[in-house]
């Protein structure tokens, strides 16, 4: 039995057929790893004591950022602005975690929102 020669058609198939039979492989390889990456990293990033060492960082980041402000530009309204943001940042972090995860979601994005809108004020009020 003749050999297809790689430029006839019939290569070309087999060629395409086991790129394709690769493309299958690496797909699932992919598909699964990615599946189990996801399950440990959602486990993780669900974890409530991401978010209150988040927060714990943005209230001693606000404190420094905000105190150093009032002093320097005395503009009250970075450090108000920006207590609402952390204000709606401990609320979602109070909230029961998972009993109601959509209101902690939205608590927590617009808690920080609000919170980078502070900084922006706060950095704009130095120039």
């Amino acid at each position: 039995m003749a050999r297809p020669d790689s430029s006839s058609l019939l290569g070309r198939l087999d060629r395409w057929a086991i790129w394709l039979s690769a493309a299958c492989v690496a797909h699932c390889v992919a598909t699964t790893a990615a599946v189990a990456a996801l399950a440990a990293a959602g486990g993780m990033l669900g974890n409530p004591l991401i978010h209150q060492v988040g927060l714990v960082a943005a209230m001693l980041l606000g404190a420094v950022a905000f105190g150093r402000g009032l002093l320097v530009h005395r503009r009250p309204l970075p450090l108000a602005v920006g207590s609402v943001g952390l204000a709606l940042m401990a609320a979602a972090v109070a909230m029961p975690h998972g009993e109601n995860h959509l209101a902690e979601s939205v608590l927590t994005v617009v808690g920080v929102a609000v919170l980078a809108g502070a900084h922006a004020l706060n950095r704009r009020a130095f120039h």
